[in-house]
């Protein structure tokens, strides 16, 4: 299998070529603008097959690209590829335009193609293991009760658009797990930093479960914490790799398990690995796609109520 990778910024370099490159039975054509950074990181890895312009990837003979390249640059890139008729994974967010983002899922549905996106939250080992069910919301035996995920950021302010699409997409789409809210049922709370914005908390209920979504941007520190309860039960994450459980009263810790890489602890290995199965079998799942769209609808929602 050949796969175009487009864009090696920091995000790639970082999260997705170390594990792309261990993938078996996967090659990698890279493509940048940047012709010194091609050259290094194509000896670094060496990827004998490279290029300059993303259209020329299709006379290369890749099976499938990943674009992780600047958000203003996504939308034409994912609907160059989707009109080729090859699966596309894009780095959260698809756009910052949810018009866009409408036109790339109904080219992505009239060619039958799977239109990925890169939320990595989604799996994260430990979360999924402690709560085996809590993407789907809990089962009938252990329904959940809330979710709040807190991602926060030190002395970050931004303008609106940018926080809410690049940034503050991480916490509402993991607790998006339903993807069924109604967007005049969210609670929407805000606050500035003169003309730029520092702060949202968005949170809603669905059914019997109350979720939560806040992002400090003026925090002591950069942090993320989750909190899921269930009844009499209560599990909190302080990172990717540790938290705590409490049941009945009893305290008990929780660890990935000792020699776990850390890109696997942050979901980049279980998310690459799914993106693999996905170009395999052409399609993905309905739900995921749905869930998808409606996250960067509800972006697009905030936006309008904040701008």
């Amino acid at each position: 299998m050949k796969i175009g990778v487009i864009g090696l910024g920091d995000i790639a370099e970082k999260a997705h070529l170390p594990v792309l490159a261990q993938l078996p039975n996967v090659e990698l054509v890279f493509c940048t603008r940047n012709p010194e950074r091609l050259a290094q990181l194509a000896a670094k890895y060496r990827i004998t097959t490279t290029c300059t312009d993303y259209r020329q990837l299709v006379s290369l003979g890749v099976d499938a690209v990943m674009i992780h390249s600047a958000t203003f640059s996504h939308f034409d890139i994912a609907h160059y590829f989707l009109s080729q008729g090859l699966p596309v994974f894009v780095d959260k967010p698809l756009s910052d335009n949810y018009a866009h983002c409408e036109t790339l899922h109904e080219l992505a549905e009239a060619k039958s193609l799977p239109l990925f996106m890169g939320f990595n939250r989604r799996y994260i080992p430990l979360f999924n293991r402690c709560m085996p069910n809590y993407q789907q919301g809990g089962d009938n035996q252990q329904p959940l009760l809330s979710l709040r995920w807190e991602k926060h950021r030190h002395n970050l302010t931004g303008d609106i658009r940018t926080f809410v699409f690049d940034d503050y997409i991480h916490p509402l789409d993991s607790i998006n797990i339903s993807a069924a809210v109604n967007a005049n049922d969210i609670q929407v709370m805000h606050q500035r930093d003169g003309e730029q914005l520092a702060r949202i908390d968005v949170q809603w209920q669905h059914q019997q479960t109350i979720y939560h979504a806040s992002m400090h941007r003026l925090h002591g520190c950069t942090q993320e914490i989750v909190t899921a309860n269930y009844r009499n039960q209560t599990f909190q994450f302080d990172s990717f790799v540790s938290g705590k459980h409490w049941s009945q009263g009893v305290e008990s810790r929780l660890q990935s398990p000792d020699w776990t890489p850390m890109l696997a602890t942050k979901g980049f290995h279980a998310m690459h690995e799914h993106w693999i199965s996905v170009i395999d079998s052409g399609k993905q799942d309905s739900q995921l796609t749905a869930r998808n769209l409606h996250s960067h609808f509800l972006c697009e929602q905030i936006y309008q109520r904040l701008k």
